[in-house]
């Protein structure tokens, strides 16, 4: 446990601290325990390491554990030959360890109030677009210690995974910043990120070739592009979301979506839907029905009870590297199992799987399907 403390100092220290401290404070946010501690005065902060070293070693401990049941738990995937991918979101929140630690990384007045915010601009998902509120980082500041701040988060995220998918990877060329007196993402502007730079410091960390998969979904321009191949970072086609409208909407343009498997390359990652998407069953159930009439077409499937097959077997017949189908398409579970509804603050994230849901059919059919595509190992 010591050595993993000395080796884990640089941020386990930081989040310890702030995990004591916001037990300490009811759990408000860290500009509220005082200007002395959100200012981060040296007295302040000696005076609460003393006065909370056993709730900073509890905190501590069990992030040990974590670590260790994780290192254990990749052990035994690796011995079935069975891969494990993580997610690095591009932003913190405001009221985190990260932002506390270090402020100056980050767009905020003397009132510790957040000047800019992140989101996107309005899109399919919204008319408002999505302004998600985090803070947006200073760039310029990061750059001049070589971005350490994002080597070192990636480097922890590489320790926990074989690959890591980085979300929001568009934000790395520019990023829609908004005013944070705005209710609504409609007033952001663009704004370049930190481009080539950060990824070349990557490089001088990790190697030329960086097991990350960039999330180059949304609004993507010529410059996201550009960035993405230099450093040959595989994106993401999504098959569920081909059908649901392109062009004017007749079949001939339908079928010139680059997420439908045709159009697809070897160097990217092929999804039958996400955890943004609605389930397979979901999306079937609710489509207009010009798409479903495509989707029939291209899936050989009209079949609600077997559509989430249909498209699991186009997802896993594309030439892309990897193949990948959430849980619940491969179960066939309805819209009230969908993981997260984008630009909605309520219900999001609560879905679990139950053993009784893992079918021995299921598994089965996958098998088959996996297998005589070339992608079951």
């Amino acid at each position: 446990f010591a050595a993993w403390c000395a080796a884990e100092h640089g941020w386990l220290d930081p989040w310890c601290l702030f995990a004591a401290l916001k037990d300490a404070h009811d759990g408000q946010p860290w500009w509220a325990w005082g200007e002395a501690l959100a200012r981060r005065d040296a007295p302040a902060l000696a005076a609460a390491r003393a006065a909370l070293a056993e709730a900073m070693r509890v905190h501590a401990f069990v992030q040990w554990q974590f670590d260790e049941q994780l290192r254990a738990l990749r052990a035994y995937a690796h011995s079935r030959s069975v891969f494990l991918m993580g997610d690095v979101p591009i932003f913190v929140a405001h009221d985190s360890a990260d932002v506390w630690a270090r402020p100056d990384l980050y767009f905020m007045n003397e009132r510790h109030e957040l000047t800019v915010v992140a989101g996107v601009p309005p899109d399919g998902f919204g008319p408002d677009g999505q302004r998600w509120g985090n803070p947006l980082y200073r760039w310029d500041r990061m750059a001049s210690d070589g971005y350490a701040w994002w080597v070192a988060r990636l480097k922890r995220a590489m320790a926990q995974a074989d690959l890591v998918r980085i979300d929001h990877f568009r934000g790395f060329a520019g990023y829609w910043e908004v005013p944070a007196t705005c209710p609504t993402a409609r007033e952001g502007r663009w704004v370049p990120g930190p481009g080539p730079a950060l990824f070349e410091a990557f490089r001088a960390t990790f190697g030329h070739d960086l097991p990350v998969v960039a999330e180059d979904l949304g609004t993507i321009t010529p410059d996201v592009v550009a960035l993405r191949e230099a450093y040959s970072l595989p994106g993401m086609r999504i098959v569920q979301e081909a059908f649901n409208g392109w062009g004017d909407g007749s079949a001939t343009a339908n079928a010139r979506h680059p997420f439908l498997p045709h159009h697809h390359v070897p160097h990217a990652l092929a999804y039958s839907s996400t955890h943004d998407s609605d389930t397979a069953r979901g999306w079937w159930d609710s489509a207009r029905p010009e798409v479903r009439a495509f989707a029939a077409e291209y899936l050989a499937c009209s079949d609600a009870a077997s559509i989430h097959w249909a498209l699991i077997r186009a997802t896993s017949q594309s030439v892309a590297k990897l193949a990948l189908f959430p849980l619940q398409d491969v179960l066939g579970l309805d819209s009230g199992h969908r993981m997260n509804r984008p630009g909605t603050a309520d219900g999001n994230w609560r879905w679990r799987c139950t053993w009784p849901m893992l079918e021995p059919q299921a598994a089965a059919r996958l098998a088959r399907i996996t297998t005589a595509a070339g992608r079951a190992g």
